[in-house]
């Protein structure tokens, strides 16, 4: 493949699985390597988005870095799915409630992604696209959240372009039924729609917007594990 590597991805063409998990955190990255693969070998440090080859239960997957927001998960999930030949790729990440029934470490699975971001004007489509996960990925996590008596949801999310916004209007989007705010499902989704493949975002709650309950940034990285027990058992 004469376009890898790219200017974001180190690793040469059948160095990265065709099923990819995801997370914003490389640290988060290193957990699951260290945690869930076996024989892990790292194919990519290019600014320390790190990424993973192993396998699990003797199925060959990989980890990895994608950075915080649409944008940046946008390179990644491009490059991954255009030039390495990725066929399913799952985010797990953190997110904040706005649903009164789903609190700090519930699970919420992305069915959909409403947002603020321009990602989809590329496309020039004549109307407004409705960012969603694949069907078997979301019917196989909330298989699995049930079989591991995980507290879940599935629904809609918000993702945001901004993280710190002065009119979050957050009532307005639960009014419609959204159940958290996250920053990176409209882009992995449409870049998914766009090269023919899978992809799903499993967000762990780290803090309730309601109420203000919150985890610390080391609880995010080491103890969110459901939702990657979730995504694991999706390979």
């Amino acid at each position: 493949m004469s376009k890898v590597p790219t200017p974001h991805i180190e690793a040469q063409y059948g160095e990265i699985a065709e099923t990819v998990i995801m997370a914003g955190d490389p640290l988060r990255v290193q957990f699951m390597a260290d945690n869930f693969l076996e024989n892990p070998v790292k194919f990519n440090g290019v600014r320390n988005m790190l990424g993973f080859t192993g396998t699990y239960k003797g199925k060959r997957v990989s980890v990895m870095g994608h950075g915080m927001g649409i944008p940046s998960i946008g390179i990644y999930t491009y490059e991954l799915f255009n030039f390495y030949g990725v066929k399913t790729i799952i985010r797990v990440g953190s997110a904040g409630s706005i649903h009164k029934d789903l609190g700090v470490g519930d699970l919420v699975i992305a069915l959909g992604s409403c947002t603020n971001s321009n990602y989809a004007c590329q496309y020039e489509l004549p109307g407004t696209f409705a960012p969603i996960a694949d069907f078997d990925l979301v019917r196989g996590a909330a298989d699995a959240c049930e079989k591991f008596g995980y507290k879940y949801k599935v629904g809609n999310v918000f993702s945001s372009d901004t993280f710190y916004t002065e009119n979050a209007h957050n009532d307005k989007w639960m009014n419609m039924g959204v159940l958290a705010v996250e920053m990176e499902a409209p882009s992995l989704y449409m870049n998914a729609a766009r090269s023919g493949n899978r992809a799903l975002v499993i967000c762990t709650i780290s803090d309730n917007i309601l109420t203000g309950e919150v985890t610390s940034s080391e609880e995010r990285q080491t103890s969110f594990t459901h939702m990657m027990e979730v995504a694991f058992s999706l390979v």
